[in-house]
């Protein structure tokens, strides 16, 4: 059974592991190079964990974290799925081996959950348009309304 948790500044550490995974590139391609969070335009979207505005949960599997969905609400024009200045931006990872079981439709939900609670209406994220996580992401109600760079930008109102 998958639990969630308010992702905190103590996870911030885990929080980088998951982000690298979200980072995702269609096959061959695997992971990208870490030193790819070193980038200014990467690390805005997770760096200092906790700052106003940010929301995230955790989902917790037999007591172990096993991916996050995170918003950070970032200035206009900054970051690759910016839409206006009050709709963060989301970024969601699950660690591979819990992948394709369920787990990833629930933290979304539970993520988009959190989201309204803090006040926000929608959320917005961008997607490489092979990634099979698109389904998943339309499931969640996320309708695909331009394109970024090669990347779909997507925007889902919360419930």
């Amino acid at each position: 059974m998958t639990e969630f948790r308010t992702l905190t500044t103590d996870d911030q550490e885990q929080l980088w592991n998951w982000f690298h995974i979200a980072l995702w590139d269609p096959p061959p391609a695997g992971l990208r190079p870490r030193e790819i969070l070193q980038n200014p335009a990467i690390r805005i979207y997770v760096e200092n964990w906790g700052q106003p505005g940010d929301v995230g949960v955790v989902a917790v599997v037999d007591g172990t974290d096993i991916g996050a969905c995170w918003m950070r609400l970032l200035p206009l024009g900054v970051g690759s799925a910016s839409v206006d200045e009050q709709t963060p931006q989301l970024g969601v990872a699950l660690l591979p081996k819990y992948q394709h079981k369920g787990h990833g439709t629930r933290l979304m939900r539970a993520g988009l959950t959190a989201a309204a609670t803090a006040g926000y209406c929608q959320v917005s994220l961008t997607v490489h348009p092979k990634n099979p996580a698109i389904a998943l992401y339309e499931r969640c109600g996320f309708k695909k309304i331009g394109v970024r760079n090669v990347y779909d930008l997507m925007v889902a109102d919360v419930p």
